[in-house]
């Protein structure tokens, strides 16, 4: 890819529910190896947004274009069907929230993460096997639960599966949700410092919807603030949070300042 065209072009995207605005107006670009944020309170529209850039949603108005590997430009709600979903298999992650929503509980910790090598046409069981061990210790977790269910894992070693699940077949760029929410302080802390640490090591772009000011900080280099389904500022992350400019960035940040 060439550094000077980003890999996700967003261009006046819009979508609606009925009369109700999911967001609306929303442009930007995000280059390789760049981390966006995308904050705001509920029913700000940034999960609505998110939804639209990872085609789970299709646009009411507006277009999202990806770079792929082979250096094509391609307008991602335009594709077919399979081939959407071998760019969800190839070129993108997904990170829920709920790690649940992102891995299937009823197969081993390490078929969750061959499953997806064996998506894209890997076959061979002993190379399947040591990639899945590699990852598992990638993102921490113990090398000899690879056989043991998910749901045997507490909520933020389920969190660290599905990253590697979602990691282990090199995508360019991943899509995450919320992707520590729900946990424990300090589970929380040490799974930030883990996805810092993959995103550089990877040089992988992301997009990440928080509401949480601080992750925001930690990893995204620039920041998208949505109130109401409009992007009311956007910016580098610590000048938006350090000297925010519109009175809703305001509120969100002198909110954090008093907690």
């Amino acid at each position: 890819m060439r550094r000077d065209e980003p890999i996700l072009r967003v261009q006046d995207v819009a979508h609606f529910y009925g009369h109700i605005r999911g967001c609306e107006g929303v442009s930007f670009e995000l280059y390789g190896g760049e981390v966006i944020g995308i904050v705001g309170e509920s029913g700000s529209g940034k999960s609505t947004l998110l939804s639209l850039l990872s085609a789970r949603l299709a646009p009411s108005s507006g277009q999202v274009h990806f770079r792929n590997r082979l250096d094509d430009e391609i307008d991602i709600h335009a594709i077919s069907e399979p081939e959407r979903r071998l760019l969800m298999r190839t070129d993108w992650a997904f990170v829920h929230q709920n790690p649940r929503d992102g891995l299937r509980m009823g197969v081993s910790a390490g078929a969750n993460v061959g499953e997806r090598l064996m998506a894209i046409g890997h076959r061979h069981y002993g190379n399947i096997r040591n990639q899945a061990t590699d990852w598992l210790s990638k993102v921490e977790v113990d090398t000899g639960r690879i056989d043991d269910l998910p749901s045997t894992f507490s909520g933020g070693m389920q969190q660290r599966l599905q990253i590697a699940r979602n990691l282990v077949t090199q995508p360019r760029l991943a899509f995450m949700d919320e992707p520590t929410g729900g946990l424990d302080v300090s589970v929380q802390a040490r799974l930030l410092d883990l996805l810092r640490s993959l995103v550089s090591t990877l040089g992988l772009s992301a997009v990440i919807v928080t509401h949480d000011l601080a992750v925001a900080r930690l990893l995204a280099h620039r920041l998208i603030v949505m109130k109401d389904g409009r992007v009311v500022e956007s910016g580098l992350t610590d000048q938006v949070l350090d000297d925010p400019q519109h009175p809703y960035s305001q509120l969100l940040v002198s909110s954090i300042l008093r907690t």
